[in-house]
């Protein structure tokens, strides 16, 4: 199995909107993405909780089978289809994977 993790930081302003509307958007699209190929196991996006430290605006948590599923995913059309949104309203990304024993 194989974790992917990633993390953005949002511009302040982009796309017409301010950050707490483009990381709804951006929390929704992704979401719209959690069932896109077989051998998702989980799948989960989160926002920065108010009062509490943090160093990114927002999260994407994935578990899946191989390989081969993280790059299906990767270029499904579903997912390729919400990069121009999010390369415009990311300041910084993040982005870690690793083998789960």
């Amino acid at each position: 199995m194989i974790r992917h993790i990633v993390m953005w930081n949002l511009h302040d302003h982009a796309e017409g909107a301010d950050k707490a509307t483009n990381l709804r958007t951006a929390k929704d699209l992704l979401l719209s993405c959690a069932k896109v190929v077989p051998g998702i196991r989980a799948f989960e996006v989160a926002s920065a909780t108010p009062g509490m430290d943090c160093t990114n605006d927002l999260v994407l948590h994935m578990l899946v089978d191989d390989a081969q599923v993280l790059a299906a995913y990767q270029n499904h059309p579903d997912h390729l289809a919400i990069k121009p949104f999010m390369k415009a309203v990311v300041k910084e990304r993040r982005c870690m994977d690793f083998n789960v024993e």
